[in-house]
């Protein structure tokens, strides 16, 4: 079944040109189907790439959604045409009074920094807040779950000097996990990230369980006991060239950084190994499936 976008966003032309079912707002409104609404804060620099990312993976379901883009008040960033921003993003202070079957909290840059220095902190501590009441299930990723983690559990990040850049082994913790369902003994995550989670810390709260840890990489992925958060500390939803990019990117700002590790083939930039694909589609199926659509009421009044 398709996700619900406009079919000015780039991401529609893209996905289309994938084979990836994409729906206008016109036509889906004629068939008799409730779709899952899904709403994306968008904390990421790179706005289209991202939101083209998430929405390749909503799509791979036998599930109709419909997406709304979420941007911050608080906060505009640079990256990213005002134009784009005005056509096909709302604010949280328009949808909070709405109600939704799933909530996605983007990455963003700013793990160096504390929680409290982040311009748009209180505004997204709001919106997490509102979540707890106003969704059924919210997936918090990268920088979003170390907030995430922080806001409602005190969990505190910790600061690595050299940054965690690359495709890394996971360990799954449960295989009875319905998130992990069909996933082999270890999958393979995209990190990118000064910050890790101390392992301690989860596993001694009652209110969470780790679902995934890498020897190298660290805490990667938590879920709260209620089943109503996923925190995933790696990008599953990058693409290919996303890694090569950032690296790039940090190269031309003069940065010391080493290539993503386990990335490019032999060490060739435009070689690349990508071997985490279908474990970022088992986890958005997953999630989907198991703890927004067989869980969310019919009615999202209720």
């Amino acid at each position: 079944m398709p996700v619900v976008i406009p079919k000015a966003l780039p991401a529609f032309d893209i996905l289309s040109k994938e084979n990836i079912f994409v729906m206008p707002k016109v036509r889906a409104e004629s068939q008799d189907i409730r779709p899952l609404e899904i709403a994306i804060v968008n904390l990421m620099p790179t706005k289209i790439e991202t939101e083209t990312q998430l929405i390749r993976l909503l799509a791979n379901s036998s599930l109709q959604i419909k997406v709304t883009l979420v941007e911050m008040e608080t906060y505009r960033g640079h990256y990213t045409a005002q134009s784009h921003m005005d056509t096909f993003y709302t604010t949280f202070s328009k949808i909070k009074n709405n109600k939704y079957d799933g909530l996605i909290i983007t990455g963003a840059p700013v793990e160096q920094m504390e929680y409290e220095e982040v311009k748009y902190w209180e505004e997204l501590k709001e919106i997490m807040d509102w979540s707890e009441k106003n969704v059924t299930s919210t997936m918090f990723v990268c920088w979003a779950a170390f907030a995430g983690l922080y806001h409602f559990y005190d969990i505190p990040k910790h600061l690595i000097e050299k940054k965690l850049s690359g495709i890394y082994p996971v360990k799954t913790c449960d295989e009875q996990e319905p998130l992990l369902r069909g996933m082999d003994d270890y999958m393979y995550i995209p990190m990118s990230r000064y910050a890790v989670i101390d392992a301690k810390d989860v596993v001694n709260n009652k209110n969470l369980q780790l679902l995934g840890y890498g020897d190298e990489c660290g805490v990667s992925i938590v879920k709260s006991t209620d089943n109503k958060k996923i925190f995933m500390t790696g990008h599953s939803e990058y693409a290919r060239e996303t890694l090569k990019t950032e690296y790039l990117r940090d190269i031309g700002k003069g940065l010391e950084i080493e290539k993503p590790i386990n990335y490019f083939v032999d060490g060739d930039i435009n070689k690349i190994d990508m071997k985490w694909k279908s474990t970022a589609n088992l986890l958005y199926y997953n999630w989907l499936n198991y703890y927004v659509y067989q869980v969310t009421p019919y009615d999202l009044k209720n």
